[in-house]
């Protein structure tokens, strides 16, 4: 019993002597130095999350490896995963969450001045370096089908008006009670509100739509259904939504100490635009592809592998 005791005691120790080699940023106790990069529990944040991993293994020649920490909750926990040590990049984060979000700023629905604001305020409060823009934006969006679209003549948000209380709306749950760019400013800036407004998982509105369950859909831009699905998106022609760019932020300390993931990050600066992301979501979540079996493909079709 004692023997089994110092063999438990000693199983226990190891453990904890081994974890504690694995420091957040670029620790571990074995050859490689390992990097941890944060995802949310979408394809999107996932497939970048791997392209990142990825590029970084590839430039450093494998002397950094990558490790996903995956399906975090919201950019409030990426973020504080990143301010505590426990994430050294967070793979997507959005100018329009964070700016209402950890930065507590207002909505700005000018692209340019939303990413600049965005990017200046991380530095100065969280010394962090929000990189520039993958090249795509998740931003919300009302989308009808094509038949719909012709039926009604809608091209834009404001033509929802005429419409407003004979079809059937669905949108995400969160977008009804949240402030800022959800349901209550939605109203007071267009004019309107819809008489059937149906809360549902964001992820069911798609096939509501291609079902004919719902006649209109409050979905998000990059999502891989709307062009499966061939939907119409409504142009936002009065500029309520705020622009939702996705970038990749890390901490200055660890960009200075290792100059080249600050090189790998920005090899992906404006490389994806919105139409790709849709179609590498939909490879994931309509085609059932593997997130890193997508950002693989993506990168070795465009050539990352060949240089570094």
């Amino acid at each position: 019993m004692k023997h089994l005791r110092r063999f438990l005691f000693f199983i226990l120790a190891s453990t904890f002597l081994l974890a504690s080699c694995d420091l957040p940023g670029l620790g571990g106790g074995q050859s490689k130095n390992t990097v941890k990069i944060s995802a949310l529990a979408t394809s999107e944040s996932q497939i970048m999350a791997y392209m990142l991993k990825e590029l970084i293994e590839h430039d450093t020649n494998g002397e950094t490896s990558g490790t996903i920490i995956n399906n975090l909750g919201s950019a409030t926990i990426q973020h504080n995963a990143l301010m505590n040590g426990d994430a050294d990049i967070s793979s997507t984060r959005y100018t329009g969450t964070d700016l209402v979000g950890v930065l507590e700023q207002e909505p700005i629905t000018d692209t340019n001045k939303a990413m600049t604001i965005t990017k200046k305020l991380f530095n100065q409060k969280f010394n962090q370096t929000f990189f520039n823009s993958y090249g795509f934006e998740n931003t919300f969006a009302f989308m009808v089908t094509k038949e719909t679209a012709e039926k009604y003549n809608l091209q834009t948000v404001s033509d929802l008006k005429k419409i407003k209380d004979k079809v059937n709306v669905g949108t995400d749950t969160t977008w009804i009670k949240r402030g800022g760019d959800g349901y209550a400013p939605f109203q007071k800036h267009y004019g309107f509100g819809f008489n059937s407004l149906k809360p549902m998982q964001i992820g069911l509105v798609y096939d509501a739509l291609k079902n004919k369950k719902l006649d209109v859909a409050l979905g998000y831009t990059t999502d891989g259904r709307i062009a499966a699905y061939d939907l119409v998106v409504l142009k936002d022609d009065k500029n309520f939504f705020p622009p939702y760019d996705a970038s990749a932020v890390a901490p200055n300390k660890l960009l200075k100490e290792h100059p080249q993931i600050k090189k790998s990050i920005s090899k992906l600066d404006d490389k994806i635009s919105t139409e790709q992301m849709q179609k590498l979501n939909y490879e994931a979540d309509g085609n059932g592809k593997e997130p890193a079996v997508v950002a693989e493909t993506f990168l070795k079709k465009h050539n990352y592998f060949d240089e570094k």
